[in-house]
């Protein structure tokens, strides 16, 4: 994994995220303040994921970015509230009931052998022709799923069987994430 966000630098993500979509709720914009921090202007990947009562709310992200990392994590947590198909638009008055979390994303590597996978550390993001599926490290955690069950899950996910996973044209890549959020470790040991 790249290079870990500080206690105060996840901290800074977190309420950039909040902010932004508050403010675009409340006034339709969105001004993102420039940061000065040195790793939260690297250019990085990541995801936003709102949940409401513990249930999924909204999640946004990417693997790559052309911006810095905090612009990054302001257009991820809006698009996560406002703009994930599988879901209405997240309403003002439902932002001070979500937990927001931040998962900052290492680079895609390409596997040859899914023994490479480990429940924890790795997310896996898998292509077969134009059908794409990925899942973060902390999903088959909570879920408590082992390697297989977590490659049949993201294939679900990309909307391919769920054996799909095991075609010699199917491409598995790994990634790890450190994973932060408003009522979670904001230590280095939250790194899945």
């Amino acid at each position: 994994m790249d290079e870990q966000l500080n206690p105060r630098e996840q901290h800074v993500l977190l309420e950039i995220a909040r902010s932004a979509i508050g403010q675009y709720l409340a006034e339709g914009e969105l001004h993102i303040v420039p940061r000065e921090e040195r790793r939260l202007n690297l250019k990085r990947g990541c995801f936003v994921s709102l949940k409401l009562k513990n249930q999924l709310r909204g999640c946004i992200g990417n693997f790559q970015s052309e911006q810095p990392l905090y612009k990054n994590v302001a257009e991820m947590a809006l698009a996560a509230a406002t703009k994930d198909p599988r879901f209405y638009p997240l309403g003002a008055q439902e932002l001070g009931q979500c937990r927001l979390e931040i998962s900052v994303l290492s680079a895609l590597e390409k596997i040859s052998n899914i023994d490479q996978i480990e429940i924890g550390r790795h997310g896996i993001y898998l292509e077969k022709d134009f059908y794409r599926g990925v899942l973060l490290p902390q999903v088959a955690t909570e879920h408590g799923w082992d390697r297989h069950c977590f490659l049949d899950q993201t294939c679900i996910k990309a909307g391919l069987p769920t054996s799909a996973w095991r075609d010699e044209d199917t491409d598995i890549y790994i990634f790890s994430a450190q994973v932060f959020g408003e009522g979670l470790p904001t230590e280095a040991d939250s790194v899945a």
